[in-house]
């Protein structure tokens, strides 16, 4: 696990044993299931980041990093291409997914279709000061 290998059929009696015991943990779903280090044997070896980037960011952070890139482009848009530059540990299908949420919650709207398509920031309206007389 430590080196990124996948478990062998042999060990994996021995999975749930270690992930309850919080040697090892858990992440991911279905068939996309890995296995790391605990963070409290990162903690140990002073290597906190490491844990942190084998792990990954949460979907909320990968959303607002989508987000923030749409928002610094909104003049020319973003493509898909460019969005994936923004998340590279991820497949384009985890980065459709991410854009797809960020659409749905009317944050993000796409101008064209398929992969020719543009993702601009939503326009929210201006508030007008409270004007006192």
């Amino acid at each position: 696990m430590h080196r990124g290998k996948r478990v062998p059929e042999s060990l994996k009696a021995r999975v749930q044993a270690l992930v309850d015991k919080g040697i090892i943990e858990r992440f991911g779903r279905g068939r996309g299931v890995k296995y790391i280090l605990s963070r409290k044997f990162y903690q140990l070896v002073n290597q906190k980041g490491a844990y942190t980037r084998k792990k990954g960011l949460d979907r909320e952070t990968n959303k607002a990093l989508l987000l923030k890139h749409i928002e610094e482009n909104r003049e020319d848009g973003s493509r898909l291409k460019d969005l994936m530059q923004v998340l590279p540990a991820l497949t384009m299908s985890q980065v459709q997914k991410l854009i797809a949420e960020l659409k749905k919650e009317n944050r993000i709207r796409k101008k064209g279709a398929t992969n020719a398509a543009w993702w601009y920031p939503v326009k929210t309206d201006s508030i007008t000061p409270f004007n006192e007389e």
